[in-house]
């Protein structure tokens, strides 16, 4: 067994929780249960994984099988990576038979017409995801394990959930061996980003219900009180102000938790309308700007914004649109126009 592959497989053993190297390796399927019950799974990881280096020396290991060790840890703990959605555009309406054995060859075909030295792997699960694993390397140098590629794409939707390597310039390549292994024409990234996987598969595969804003302006209330009611009425007032933002809340964001975004953008077109006598502006061109959100839990963070004071029930739709824009849009795009002045969307 060369010697990369065997550190490739202690390093990714190492990864693995203690408690879970026996289950992750028999998923693997690489070594028997009879070479499995030599390992003490109770010792040191490290001697763990020189013991698992070593039984793979005697099954002759090489780099297909260790790539196959990392996917599966890939699957197991996918918020180890940052994950994109992409989407991709056929021209018409029509839908073809997936065959998988001829993704694989056109998606292998295409990425080694552009670069050599690159490996590739494969692996299916259940629910119609394909997980593929490429390791990059350049026209003198072989592929660097330790720099990977991860893509899932699940066949007969036009998503596909990419955590790209640090080498920004394998993207393109990547792309195109997308596309036309899938037999589109044109993939664009929709600007949603997370360490959670299963979020942004809930947000494009509509797999979770957010409440569309149903709220209407609240009647203002009388203000004549007599001075001795005063306190007994700003108390029921705060009271039901705050049951008011929790019912608000509710019908904007829904009862259950929201889906685990970190990263979201959108580009704002504001038209500026004036009196024209004024003669503001000599062109009548919009202004145009990018509005980026991001935070550990965004959507969360959103939802908890009224609730703590930080801004008024209910909140704009520019901000509780974005799961709902970003299956619609390749971009999440919103134009408002202001008359007068500038004032917040």
């Amino acid at each position: 067994m060369d010697e990369t592959v065997a550190e490739y497989i202690r390093r990714t053993v190492l990864k693995i929780p203690r408690d879970e190297i026996k289950a992750m390796l028999q998923n693997w399927g690489f070594l028997s249960e009879t070479q499995l019950q030599t390992i003490n799974f109770r010792q040191i990881k490290e001697s763990i994984s020189q013991d698992v280096v070593q039984l793979c020396e005697e099954n002759s290991a090489d780099i297909k099988q260790a790539a196959i060790l990392d996917i599966i840890y890939n699957h197991i703990y996918p918020n180890k990576r940052v994950w994109s959605v992409y989407q991709m555009k056929k021209t018409g309406e029509e839908m073809e038979f997936f065959d998988l054995s001829d993704f694989k060859k056109k998606f292998k075909r295409r990425l080694r017409s552009a670069l050599k030295n690159v490996t590739i792997n494969f692996r299916e699960y259940e629910d119609n995801a394909i997980w593929i694993r490429i390791a990059w390397g350049t026209p003198y140098t072989k592929p660097n394990q330790y720099k990977t590629s991860y893509v899932v794409y699940h066949s007969q939707t036009p998503y596909v959930f990419i955590s790209a390597s640090v080498l920004k310039s394998t993207l393109p390549l990547l792309c195109q061996a997308l596309v036309f292994a899938s037999n589109y024409h044109d993939i664009r990234e929709m600007e949603l980003r997370s360490h959670s996987l299963n979020s942004l598969k809930d947000i494009v595969f509509k797999r979770y219900s957010q409440n569309f804003q149903t709220y209407y302006p609240r009647r203002t209330q009388e203000r004549n009180v007599s001075p001795e009611s005063a306190d007994l009425r700003i108390i029921q007032e705060n009271r039901n102000e705050k049951e008011r933002i929790q019912r608000v809340n509710r019908e904007v964001f829904g009862d259950g938790p929201q889906p685990k975004l970190e990263f979201a953008q959108y580009k704002l077109e504001t038209m500026f309308k004036s009196d024209p006598k004024m003669d503001v502006l000599d062109k009548k061109e919009p202004f145009r700007c990018l509005v980026k959100f991001s935070s550990p839990d965004l959507l969360e963070s959103l939802k908890s914004l009224a609730p703590a004071g930080m801004a008024d029930a209910p909140l704009s739709p520019l901000l509780t649109c974005i799961p709902q824009k970003a299956r619609n849009y390749f971009k999440i795009r919103e134009k408002k126009d202001f008359a007068g002045s500038f004032v917040n969307p």
